[in-house]
């Protein structure tokens, strides 16, 4: 199977499975993260994500021997457009926590899709390459969008014009991981402890914090406001609020269900 998918309590893991070619994304495995995307996105209690990969590499991108057998067809860039941008949609638009555990490389695509999580977990062997220059290719995979609003925009021209590796250390400093650990075996554990944390609490509202964040990228401050006051009134009718509410004002924790 080119995707492993294991579900601990309200976590779901999704593994790349390829560590023979380095969790290379070819058109089974897009197809199985895409599938296996969707699947959660209808499962309400699922209530947060860890995507990671398999043996020494999370992942490195295009799968370059599919990519050269495809060049002499009519359309040999057509994977971004029919598996990559759906991907991209399904993966932003999960309305829930999204942690990747990074082990290993992340390179070209495989960088773009960890990018994506709302947060990254790494290790002393995490590295990020934007390796789509180094073959002649512009970015794809949302890393246009993704990287300059982490890293800023003239560290984004940087990294994928001069595509050049960024160790662990350089990772952590720049918000590519969010979280750097010091040993390599830690990642995954660390990843899901995180994911596990976060599906403990207020889903919902952590949805909506994920829909405001997006819209607000391109809006006025009128939009946002508009964009937060819709997002409030979701989370007003919640049990979550409501149970909160009511334990803060009784000097009680707590307890989340996702309702």
């Amino acid at each position: 199977m080119t995707l492993l998918v294991e579900k601990d309590g309200a976590v779901t893991t999704l593994t790349l499975n390829r560590p023979d070619a380095l969790n290379a994304l070819d058109v089974p495995l897009k197809l199985a993260l895409k599938a296996a995307v969707d699947e959660i996105a209808a499962d309400r209690t699922c209530r947060a994500v860890v995507l990671t990969g398999a043996g020494r590499a999370f992942c490195v991108g295009q799968d370059l021997r599919e990519h050269v057998a495809a060049l002499d067809g009519p359309d040999p860039l057509s994977t971004v457009t029919e598996h990559y941008n759906p991907l991209v949609l399904a993966l932003t638009g999960l309305d829930r926590p999204v942690v990747a555990a990074v082990r290993g490389v992340a390179a070209g695509a495989g960088a773009s899709l960890a990018l994506l999580a709302d947060f990254r977990v790494g290790g002393p062997k995490t590295g990020f390459l934007m390796a789509f220059a180094n073959v002649g290719l512009a970015a794809d995979s949302g890393a246009s969008w993704t990287l300059p609003r982490i890293v800023g925009h003239a560290k984004a021209t940087e990294l994928l014009m001069l595509a050049e590796p960024v160790d662990a250390a350089e990772s952590h400093r720049l918000g590519l991981l969010s979280y750097l650990v010091d040993d390599d075996e830690k990642v995954l554990p660390r990843a899901q402890e995180l994911a596990a944390r976060l599906a403990s609490g207020p889903t919902v509202a952590l949805g909506q914090i994920k829909r405001e964040l997006a819209a607000a990228a391109t809006a006025t401050l009128a939009d946002a406001l508009a964009v937060e006051a819709e997002a409030q009134a979701a989370c007003g009718g919640t049990q979550d609020h409501r149970a909160a509410t009511t334990a803060f004002v009784n000097k009680q924790r707590p307890q989340f269900t996702g309702a």
